[in-house]
Order: C-alpha cells, then sequence, then structure tokens
C-alpha cells in the first residue's frame, strides 16, 4: 500500500472518530450518561490474494474454514460517533491449484498457512441507522460503519507441488534471511513480520438487555503487504522463491483477509436502563449513550395556554372571603359574620358576640359580688362624632365615663381605642383626623380618672376602614367614629400597620 494511501485512510479515521460539539450542544441538563461498553466477538475468517482459488467468499476443495476471535474496549463520544480499540488473534488459510508460473510456465498447486496472526488496531465508528433515520425508527437496532488503522503481526508456511516436474517441497516466510518489510516480532520460536493494517467493515446489533447487545460483524482487513501468502504474484517462481525474499511488487494486489463474526457487547455503568417504545425517563436510571438520544431526557417546556392557564389560575384561586367579615351592619365594633345581634342601637355596649350589655349592671354585679380584678371579659363599642371634629359628644361621655370604672375595678383588662373617618378629605387629612380623636377619648378617659394610662393602646387608620357605604348621611356618620375595645391583658395583639399605630 503506498505511503499517501495510508494517511488518507488515518485521516478518513479521525475524521470518524470525531467527537463533533454540534452532536452533544442540545444535551446540557443533569442526567448523566453511561459511555463505556466491552465487546467480545469470534467467527470465520476468509483470505483473498494470490494463493486463493476463488477472488469471492467462495472457498476451494483445498481451503479449510479458519476462524478468528477478539475484545474490543468501546467509549460512544457522542450518539453518532464513537472509538473504539480493538485485539484480534486468528488463524489464515488458502489454496490454489493449476498455478501457472509466469517465468517457467510449470504448473503449481501451493497451499499457505498463517496459524496465528495477531492484530491491534483503532477505529472510528458511525451510527449510520441514526444518520439516515433518526431517533424515532429502528429503536432497539443499531447499524454501525467502523474504520480504522493498526498493526498485524503474521507467520507464513507454504508447501507447494510443481505438478510438471513431480517436485514437492516447503518453505516458511520471516526466517532470518526474508524481507522484515516493517519489523519482526519473535513468538514461539517463529519471527513474525509486523505490516500496518486499514480495517473497515459493517455492524448489526440489537439491543437485548440494558447491559447486553447482540450482533454480527464483517470486518475487511487490507494489510500493507502482498506477501501474507507468500507470493509475490506474477513474479513468484516457486523453484527460485524469486520476489519471495526481496521488496520487489509483484503483478497482484495487496493481499486482504475477512472476518465474519458474532458480537457480544456488555454496556458498563452504573444504574444502566434501557428506553421502553421511544420513551425515556431520566429518574429511573442512566441510559448508555450508544443507544440513547440525550435530547430526549432533556423535559419538553410547559407552554400553557391561554385556557390552561385560566384553568390553573382558577384551581389555585382561594375561597372567596365571607363579605360579613368585613361588615359590622349596627357599627357595634363586631363583624356581622360572629353577631349574634346584628340590629344593636348606635352606641351600645356588646359583648364578643354582638350581645347588647348593660355596663352599668355590669358594674353593679361586680361591686355587689366582690369579683377578683384579675377577671375580664371583652366588652365592644362605639362613640361618633360631628363632621371634621375631634369632640366627645356628651352621650359618648357618659359611655366613656364608665368605661373608667370599669376599668378601675378590673386590672387585668386592656382598652384599645381606634380612630376612623368619612371619606371627604384627603387620606393623610383623615388619618390625621382620626389620630385627633382617639387622642380626645384617650384624654378624656385619663381626666375621668383611669388609675393607669397604659393600658390604653391607640391605634388610627382614617378614612381606610368604613364600616358603611360614604354615599348617605347615615354612612357617613357611622364611619366617624372611635371604636372602644375592652379586652383581656393576654388577648391583646394588635394586627394592624406599624405606620397607623402609636
Amino acid at each position: 500500500m503506498k505511503k499517501k494511501n495510508l494517511y488518507v485512510a488515518l485521516f478518513c479515521m479521525s475524521l470518524l472518530s470525531l467527537d463533533t460539539s454540534a452532536q452533544n450542544r442540545t444535551y446540557d441538563g443533569p442526567n448523566k450518561m453511561n459511555t463505556w461498553s466491552i465487546t467480545g466477538y469470534g467467527g470465520i475468517t476468509k483470505f483473498f490474494g494470490d494463493l486463493s482459488q476463488y477472488n469471492g467468499f467462495k472457498r476451494g476443495d483445498n481451503e479449510k474454514v479458519t476462524g478468528g476471535w477478539g475484545l474490543s474496549i468501546n467509549k460512544q463520544l457522542s450518539p453518532l460517533f464513537g472509538i473504539q480499540l480493538v485485539g484480534s488473534n486468528g488463524r489464515l488459510q488458502g489454496s490454489k491449484n493449476g498455478h501457472i508460473s509466469s517465468l517457467t510456465n510449470d504448473v503449481y498447486n501451493a497451499t499457505f498457512n498463517s496459524p496465528s496472526y495477531v492484530q491491534l488496531t483503532l477505529d472510528g465508528t458511525a451510527n449510520i441507522s441514526r444518520l439516515l433515520f433518526g431517533y424515532k425508527k429502528l429503536l432497539r437496532w443499531k447499524v454501525d460503519a467502523h474504520l480504522g488503522a493498526g498493526i498485524i503481526y503474521y507467520h507464513t508456511d507454504v508447501d507447494y507441488t510443481n505438478v510438471t516436474k513431480g517436485i514437492s517441497s516447503s518453505f516458511s516466510t520471516n526466517t532470518d534471511a526474508s524481507s522484515k518489510t516493517a519489523g519482526k516480532w519473535e513468538r514461539n520460536g517463529s519471527t513474525y513480520t509486523r505490516e500496518w493494517v486499514i480495517p473497515t467493515g459493517l455492524s448489526v446489533h440489537y439491543e437485548l438487555t440494558p447491559r447486553f447487545d447482540l450482533g454480527i460483524d464483517y470486518t475487511h482487513n487490507f494489510v500493507n503487504t502482498e506477501k501474507l501468502d507468500a507470493t509475490v504474484g506474477g513474479l513468484s517462481d516457486y523453484t527460485s522463491q524469486q520476489g519471495i525474499w526481496t521488496f520487489a511488487k509483484g503483478e497482484s494486489n495487496d493481499d486482504s483477509y475477512g472476518l465474519l463474526s458474532l458480537a457480544l457487547t456488555y454496556k458498563l455503568g452504573k444504574n444502566a436502563v434501557m428506553a421502553k417504545k421511544g420513551k425515556y425517563d431520566a429518574t429511573s436510571g442512566r441510559y448508555h449513550l450508544r443507544w440513547a438520544n440525550p435530547e430526549a431526557l432533556i423535559p419538553v417546556p410547559y407552554n400553557p395556554t391561554m385556557e390552561d392557564a385560566d384553568s390553573i389560575a382558577k384551581a389555585n384561586m382561594p375561597k372567596p372571603v365571607d363579605p360579613r367579615l368585613y361588615t359590622d351592619s349596627d357599627g357595634d365594633g363586631v363583624a356581622d359574620l360572629f353577631d349574634k345581634e346584628p340590629n344593636t342601637p348606635i352606641g351600645s355596649v356588646v359583648s364578643g358576640g354582638g350581645v347588647a350589655m348593660d355596663l352599668d349592671k355590669i358594674i353593679r354585679d361586680a361591686i355587689k359580688n366582690n369579683l377578683p380584678k384579675d377577671e375580664c371579659e371583652a366588652l365592644f363599642s362605639n362613640i361618633e362624632f360631628d363632621t371634621d371634629k375631634a369632640i366627645i359628644r356628651n352621650p359618648s361621655k357618659e359611655t366613656l365615663s364608665k368605661v373608667v370604672e370599669l376599668l378601675n375595678m378590673r386590672t387585668n383588662c386592656r382598652i384599645v381605642l381606634v380612630g376612623h373617618t368619612d371619606a371627604r378629605a384627603s387620606d393623610a387629612y383623615n388619618v390625621a383626623l382620626s389620630r385627633r380623636r382617639v387622642d380626645a377619648a384617650k384624654r378624656f378617659l385619663v381626666r375621668a380618672g383611669l388609675t393607669d394610662p397604659s393600658r390604653i393602646i391607640a391605634e388610627y387608620y382614617g378614612e381606610y376602614r368604613p364600616i358603611a357605604e360614604n354615599t348617605t348621611v347615615e354612612g357617613l356618620q357611622s364611619n366617624r367614629r372611635v371604636e372602644i375595645k375592652i379586652l383581656p391583658n393576654n388577648t391583646i395583639r394588635s394586627t394592624y400597620p406599624a405606620g397607623f399605630r402609636r
């Protein structure tokens, strides 16, 4: 084989085994994949050269069936391309009857035997089934083309008979007198010649399990010599052995041989799984890059339609809040949802359930029964104001005075004053007005004799918490108020914004 042809073959092999970044560019997810495997194979060999009765795969009468075996370590670089280091060993044999020497016109019968060749190559592989048909067809089948380069060591013995002269003889190549075209190797007392070899072939594999693949492979090996059978074509003369022991180039092509074998592949790696009907589940384990499409492991982004988005929004929408939680129809400080008497008169003092209470009777009972001072029950009431005023009305003064008397008797109670306005001014003005109303009520309580002013908590919200519509005279009046809440000390937990409290 000419050097330029060898260089071309090596260049093609490097292109074939190249791990192109485009093949992996689409896969950048967190899912790891297995990439290593080991293949063992064995089958029959067939020699092609001068000492072969037929040019094709048919064997002559004196040609025996020979075999070979091997092992390869495989690395899958991408879904399409990979490399493999292949070692093989086998036997070659060939025979030709009725060979006519071009020098003497004598008729020869010759048989050669290469009892044990050893070969080591580095091959690149291309998954042509994926290249041609994509990832959705031939899901469990894989067709690889492979091309490589390496070395072969061989030793040849020849038996020949000069039919014309009735002379028989035998000899071996790779002796000290023979031409070692690329080097030699001593093994079992024989000298082996080293030559370049170019393997090329096709393999078909079927994925049996997550660990094993079964396939058939044919590799045709082009050897860089025509002396594998110890002949040099038309220049050979088996009497003088002309051309065998020299570098003379004969009329025939370089020798080659084929290996047809069954192949069993074991896929290495952790947690091996295989796709089922083209479906992948990245959580089930690791797929092998030899078979899987990395893009299939990346979940398809979910782009909801308008109908989907509307359905999701409705499903996650909180249940509507009962509007009675925010309304207080009778203005007694208890929301309608909890108010057991929703129509108590304006200015009434009510319990936590909205039931009207007689504050005078509560005070009298406390005095009469000499109740403990640490007992306290929740009471609610409102006092109202005139438009844009923060002056306590006379009816409200009476209520506040009774509140003072009750608080002085019940030391475990606190009072919360919450100021409000109607909506007929700016927000800032209304907040300030609600604060002045709370301050007026607080001053009245202190001047009325409240023994512990620190028990007063003041809050103010302007127009932000109305209890009635601001469109009627009655509604406006109901919103101009200060809520009075008498509560036990351990129940005071304000949840209002800090900007509205003092």
